[in-house]
């Protein structure tokens, strides 16, 4: 069974993804969500994903919060409305280190929750999303949860 890294934007998110996911391949989770500021605010969306994780007993890692890099990855954007450029910074940033650390640690393939919201542009997400693992040999699976 090949393995797959899935980014998770979220524990709400997560179940749905993963069951979906866990009948073909072996997933693993990774949470790399720097855009989720105060930090009080993020620990409490990571102790929530690690529950899930510890109870139905699945692989996750943990990106370092790196909110100073994000911040700084989307400080030209303050103003973009909701789907605007922004958005598309920040889907880079956290695919980009998804990619990474899918290459990193040996998986076939990643993809994301986040084209679970139907407020975000699956489109989008699933473009950038093969841009920046192709170059690293890992393939995204093209999505729209």
């Amino acid at each position: 069974m090949k393995r797959l890294l899935l980014h998770a934007c979220c524990a709400p998110c997560v179940p749905y993804v993963y069951f979906e996911l866990a009948s073909s391949y072996d997933v693993s989770l990774f949470f790399s969500n720097a855009n989720i500021q105060p930090l009080e605010e993020y620990s409490l969306r990571l102790d929530e994903i690690k529950r899930f994780s510890e109870i139905n007993s699945i692989e996750l890692f943990i990106d370092k919060y790196g909110a100073d890099e994000w911040n700084n990855a989307v400080s030209n954007f303050e103003d973009e409305p909701e789907g605007g450029r922004r958005c598309e910074v920040c889907f880079s940033f956290r695919l980009n280190r998804t990619a990474n650390k899918a290459a990193e640690l040996g998986f076939d393939l990643l993809t994301t929750t986040l084209t679970v919201s139907p407020h975000k542009n699956s489109k989008l997400i699933n473009e950038i999303g093969r841009r920046v693992s192709e170059p690293l040999g890992v393939v995204y699976l093209i999505s729209d949860f």
